[in-house]
């Protein structure tokens, strides 16, 4: 299964989200992320609590959604309500889209410790998610059973 993450900027939530699932999935989902005004750099805090939870931040750039046209999602991801009520590229096609709605962690203002607990408990809300998305079992052509069961693991 293809997954692209969507957020408008590509810096920190989607960038997460891509480096987890990849990491969490062990190849059995292709996660990538992209922004439709991505600023060009990862969060540094991003990078930082990935590695401290021991997850590769590897090949992790913030990029434009215009430079995915070769790779076809199954799922496309918005993770930030900005993104969400953008009109996708055509491209995405027949890719199922779905909202999931992440607090940004890289805009909190305050103390080391608090901010530092934003990005674990941002950390842990996608792993969990993408812990549930490894045990949907539909066929990925399924798009209303794929729709059905993305939306519902956005919800919890």
């Amino acid at each position: 299964m293809k997954v692209l993450f969507i957020c408008t900027h590509n810096r920190c939530r989607s960038i997460l989200s891509e480096a987890i699932t990849n990491h969490v999935g062990q190849g059995k989902i292709e996660a990538r992320s992209a922004g439709s005004q991505p600023v060009g750099e990862v969060h540094p805090l991003s990078i930082k609590y990935l590695q401290e939870a021991g997850i590769s931040t590897e090949g992790l750039i913030s990029q434009s959604w215009n430079e995915f046209e070769d790779f076809a999602p199954d799922v496309v991801i918005t993770v930030c309500d900005s993104a969400a009520g953008e009109s996708c590229p055509l491209w995405f096609g027949k890719s199922v889209k779905v909202h999931w709605g992440l607090a940004d962690p890289s805009k909190l203002t305050g103390s080391e410790e608090e901010i530092a607990q934003a990005f674990r408990g941002t950390i842990d809300e996608i792993t969990q998610r993408v812990n549930a998305m490894l045990s949907i079992n539909v066929n990925t052509q399924d798009q209303q059973a794929l729709r059905e069961a993305f939306k519902a693991l956005g919800a919890q």
